[in-house]
């Protein structure tokens, strides 16, 4: 009885109950390990099985615990103290944020679904709500002081109110602070909203703060309501949470990805190896024209200068070829790709110790332009990967984790779309660097434009959220690099490649730094 009473204790403390024949099951299980020393991390290891399981209710039955069980017994190849691990768009675990628990709860990735039905489409917006508005509510500007706590009445308080309160009210004399997202019902007509209604917006007299401000985007407003229209005198992006207070709230959830059960920085074993591997590059490019005499001419210096160093990992991002249009441009991209095997294949050093991963570009070739892309087809790049087993191609986006940093790579002309598609451009002589990463970091999400402009598929709009905030954003833009960092996260455009002067960029995670390179 002492035995059955530990297991029901041991679930209560985590909030959760047993019905009784979910606990004979366990005990009948667990009957062989009673007396073991591992005892309390094999309960621990099936209460985290069971946590991890889309549960409507605290109250477990037997189906919910046996599945939990034959998951801590599944073998995997799979090793989850990795050093470099690459985690692409479709394997990113989905989260969905609960408002009355106030966590995060997974979504089973067999329900996942590449066309999935429009109710989707609402909650997409929905769930990009609930995340900005919850970490919103959390920051210090926006939370009630705590009474009695030291210095938590210091500064000025804001209070947030829905588009509900404003539309109650028949007139309010002060200005008030709404968080919802800008969308356009009619042309040139702007409207804010939230999970509570909707409500016209005058931008007459706004001042926009630093960002980019495009349809579908989440903002701060401050203005005043009157005869049913909020005249806004300034908008502004929310503020940006650092992964650090992200943790502290949600503990060691892996939201990133990878075969660890746990965050990457919540591990031991990852930090003391990242501490051990000092040395260790990964080198990022963009642009990789594989059709262009001059890239391939470069190719050769760029493998002979690594060669006595090599690099975890070499991250090729696409467009790769430099004219992807005509009747045979397949048959010209897979010759490429088989040109740049032959090149590769004379530097042993770096095929034994560095990974290649290449990350389709917009104008590759792939089932239509919609985010996140899959790898570039198998019967294009068959030639190099027959020959070489370490080069790898990956969805667009996708995730790189080398030991506990977190690197999200993104190859797409953001900058230029989201510039056009401003709702009011920035004004001249600003960064545009800083209202890019501004804006990106702030809506925790690569691509906040309008679905029109740029589609995504709707079940999987989670592969493109920046949540918590990882340590680097490697984005592969045309325009200008340029390197931003904000809070405790690097914003990091490469370049192109061969427009600008065979420049690339190197990330060195021991000291979480970018280095600026070139070959001439």
């Amino acid at each position: 009885m002492a035995f059955r009473k530990r297991i029901v204790t041991d679930f209560k403390l985590q909030g959760l109950q047993l019905t009784n024949e979910a606990t004979t099951f366990l005990v009948e299980v667990l009957d062989l390990y009673k007396d073991s020393e591992d005892l309390t991390q094999i309960i621990d290891d099936i209460i985290e099985a069971v946590q991890k399981q889309p549960l409507k209710k605290s109250l477990l039955d037997k189906d919910v615990i046996e599945t939990a069980v034959e998951e801590c017994n599944q073998e995997t190849d799979s090793d989850p103290d990795k050093a470099l691990v690459l985690i692409n768009a479709f394997e990113t675990p989905p989260f969905t944020y609960n408002p009355d628990q106030k966590k995060f709860l997974p979504i089973p990735l067999p329900s996942m679904k590449l066309f999935a039905s429009a109710t989707q489409k609402t909650k997409l917006f929905r769930e990009r709500y609930n995340l900005i508005y919850q970490r919103t509510v959390r920051h210090h500007l926006f939370s009630p002081p705590v009474v009695g706590a030291a210095g938590s009445s210091k500064g000025p308080k804001f209070r947030l109110h829905t588009i509900e309160y404003l539309l109650s009210s028949s007139g309010l004399p002060d200005k008030i602070i709404v968080l919802g997202m800008l969308i356009q019902l009619r042309e040139r007509k702007f409207y804010l909203e939230d999970l509570t209604g909707k409500i016209e917006l005058d931008l007459s007299a706004c001042l926009f703060h630093t960002g980019l401000f495009v349809e579908n985007s989440i903002v701060l407003a401050e203005g005043l309501f009157k005869d049913g229209v909020f005249h806004l005198s300034a908008i502004g992006c929310p503020p940006i949470e650092s992964s650090a207070i992200t943790r502290n709230y949600f503990g060691t959830v892996n939201f990133f990805g990878g075969p660890s059960p746990i965050a990457a920085k919540a591990s031991v074993k990852l930090q003391d190896m990242l501490k051990g591997n000092q040395g260790v590059m990964l080198v990022f490019f963009s642009d990789l024209f594989l059709d262009d005499d001059k890239v391939l001419e470069k190719l050769p210096l760029l493998f002979s200068g690594y060669s006595d160093f090599p690099p975890a990992a070499f991250i090729f991002m696409g467009n790769f070829s430099s004219t992807p249009y005509g009747a045979d441009r397949h048959k010209r991209l897979k010759d490429s790709f088989k040109a740049l095997g032959d090149i590769m294949l004379n530097y042993p050093d770096l095929l034994e110790k560095s990974q290649f991963f290449f990350v389709p570009g917009p104008l590759d070739p792939g089932p239509g332009d919609i985010l996140p892309r899959p790898p570039i087809p198998s019967y294009l790049t068959s030639d190099i990967t027959s020959r070489i087993s370490n080069v790898t191609f990956c969805s667009n986006p996708c995730r790189i984790q080398f030991c506990t940093r977190e690197i999200v790579v993104f190859r797409e002309d953001i900058l230029t779309k989201m510039s056009r598609h401003c709702v009011r451009f920035p004004t001249e002589g600003t960064d545009m660097a800083n209202h890019f990463t501004k804006t990106i970091l702030s809506q925790g999400h690569l691509c906040p434009l309008p679905l029109h402009s740029r589609p995504i598929y709707w079940m999987y709009d989670h592969a493109l959220r920046l949540y918590p905030l990882p340590d680097l954003v490697m984005i592969g833009d045309k325009c200008n690099p340029f390197s931003v960092t904000s809070g405790d996260c690097m914003v990091v455009n490469t370049g192109s490649f061969p427009k600008n002067g065979f420049e690339f960029r190197v990330y060195i995670p021991h000291s979480n730094t970018i280095e600026d390179s070139q070959l001439v």
